[in-house]
């Protein structure tokens, strides 16, 4: 292990990756939020971005081998990605900014609390459909 680098935490995530349709569309979403959440871009090739966090990191891609044009989060599979958020006012911030880079409020009629009572938190859906939570620290 190099000079200044944490151990790996054993069973954490180390990766996670996105197919995604439309690239272009998944770097103005995606690109956006997980800038405004602290990850840094990590890696670029002609399909794929990335992004990275401490020892993870997050991989958008349009495959080649796709076999849909949109993701559903209703169907078996991946429902969404849960992010912490910091306190309610970081949430609130990212809530009224997401729509401008295409991000739509789900549950809008329960927002803050769709998660329940105990958890503020806010539901978005990308133009693709995928699905992240933003959850609140406090």
């Amino acid at each position: 292990m190099g000079a200044g680098r944490r151990p790996v935490t054993l069973g954490a995530l180390h990766h996670v990756e996105v197919w995604v349709p439309d690239l272009g569309a998944a770097m103005r979403s995606w690109g956006w939020l997980l800038g405004e959440l602290g990850w840094a871009p990590f890696q670029e090739w002609p399909a794929g971005r990335s992004w990275r966090l401490g020892p993870t990191y997050l991989v958008m891609e349009e495959s080649p081998g796709l076999s849909g044009r949109r993701h559903d989060r209703l169907a078996p599979g991946l429902n969404h990605l849960a992010f912490h958020a910091g306190p309610p006012a970081a949430v609130d911030r990212l809530v009224g900014e997401a729509p401008a880079y295409g991000w739509e409020l789900l549950f809008p009629d329960r927002h803050p609390y769709a998660g329940g009572p105990d958890t503020y938190a806010a539901y978005l859906a990308d133009g693709q459909g995928y699905e992240v939570e933003l959850v609140s620290s406090s």
